[in-house]
């Protein structure tokens, strides 16, 4: 049941896979790490599918920052979320990589291999008490040394549940499923009630699902895949009891997340992860469902909830990067990290931000209650997402996995054949 990157409210994330040409791009470590100097001069900062919803936002934000930095200009461009990884990475070939870039932990892999991303612990190390430890961290690169992104918004969020399907099937609709136990005890009753024909879960497990139940999903070195050990062929084995017993949607194996979403709205699903986003779209396209709506915590076995990580990084190369850098912790600073929250519905990365009222203080909505939730658990959650982890190799995992609910494998075949695909993929990426 992976949390959907739709519900990181505003993207749709991909992974990078620079060409073999980038890789020399670089300069051998990306031109200086310095950064001092005069903030002055003309930088590009390109985001994320923002535009059409936040285009208000922005164009204040940038205009408060050339005001507050005479002779600075920032020229805003906003790529789609479709294709985003691959004009990264067409730009990184080509060198004209914007001078700031919206990224995510897997994207800023390959450019900081690659020697195009700035590396802030040497360049802006004094602004690392600001962020969360756990988001400062989220953009360091197994392998290397440094921190190449500054940490920009978090998210995570519950897990919703449908109440009138759970009494359907004779189950305690205020006690859902707090183990993964429970889960899949609540999810084969819910399908022997209905025949079949209502499923508990509508994803197949993703790498962040394993990490959620305890798998070890990479050696402590960062050099090679784990996920393939005992309690990983558990958890896809216990999938496979679900599939079989159709507790687990049958178009599971090609859903998307918003396919998933359309499922739980129709009733077709029981139980479905999302965010307080999800609450009004609930509201509006199912008020019967939202009506009887469940929210629970997101279900783990190690005691921490995953969150996603999205980050600002700026161009190793950049010619003007005491302006890049200004303007990226800009971006991400305590206050505009704040105002963004309020707007978005995302969680700022910003240390002691969580504690404002805004997050810690309910008035008896769902909303409320959601966000208030999601703040809390964020405090000590993890991004179970490998940053190495690329489209590809979730690609190769996802393909194994369906390869074994449907029988054409064993879990354990499943997963060494994951493993050693994406073991391939990582040595080529180096």
């Amino acid at each position: 049941m992976p949390t959907s990157r739709r519900t990181f409210a505003v993207a749709a994330v991909a992974a990078l896979v620079l060409p073999l040409s980038a890789c020399g791009s670089g300069g051998g470590g990306g031109g200086s790490s310095d950064a001092s100097g005069k903030v002055e001069g003309d930088i590009t900062f390109q985001t994320w599918n923002l535009r059409a919803n936040f285009k208000p936002y922005f164009e204040d934000l940038i205009a408060e920052f050339e005001k507050k930095h005479p002779g600075t200009h920032v020229k805003w461009v906003d790529q789609p979320a479709e294709g985003y990884a691959d004009k990264i990475s067409a730009d990184a070939a080509g060198g004209t990589l914007p001078d700031v870039v919206n990224v995510s932990p897997d994207l800023v892999a390959p450019l900081a291999k690659a020697g195009l991303a700035l590396d802030l612990d040497k360049a802006a190390g004094q602004y690392e008490k600001e962020y969360l430890a756990g988001a400062w961290a989220g953009h360091r690169i197994p392998g290397m040394e440094g921190t190449y992104a500054f940490p920009w918004y978090l998210n995570t969020g519950p897990l919703f549940y449908n109440k009138s399907l759970f009494r359907k099937a004779g189950l305690d609709a205020e006690r859902p499923p707090k183990t993964y136990d429970e889960l899949f005890d609540a999810g084969l009753r819910i399908a022997e009630k209905t025949d079949g024909e209502v499923a508990t879960l509508a994803n197949v497990p993703a790498i962040e699902d394993f990490g959620r139940y305890g798998v070890p999903l990479m050696n402590e070195e960062g050099t090679a895949f784990a996920f393939n050990d005992a309690k990983g062929v558990e958890l896809l084995a216990r999938y496979k009891e679900l599939y079989d017993a159709k507790a687990l949607d049958r178009q599971a194996l090609t859903a998307t997340p918003e396919s998933a979403g359309k499922k739980f709205l129709t009733g077709a699903v029981a139980m479905n992860p999302g965010s307080a986003l999800d609450l009004a779209n609930f509201k509006k396209q199912a008020p019967s469902l939202y009506r009887d709506i469940g929210i629970t915590d997101q279900i783990t076995s190690t005691g921490h909830v995953n969150m996603y990580v999205m980050g600002v990084m700026v161009n190793a190369q950049s010619p003007r990067k005491p302006a890049a850098v200004a303007f990226a912790h800009f971006v991400t600073d305590a206050a505009h990290q704040m105002s963004f929250a309020k707007q978005v519905a995302v969680f700022p990365s910003t240390a002691g931000s969580l504690d404002d009222p805004y997050f810690t203080e309910e008035d008896g909505t769902d909303e409320t209650r959601v966000r208030v939730a999601a703040a809390k658990s964020l405090k000590t959650a993890a991004n179970y997402t490998p940053v190495l982890f690329s489209e590809q190799m979730k690609t190769e995992l996802r393909n194994e996995v369906a390869k074994a609910l449907q029988g054409k494998q064993s879990p354990k075949e499943a997963l060494d054949n994951a493993v050693k695909a994406c073991d391939r993929l990582l040595r080529q990426q180096g």
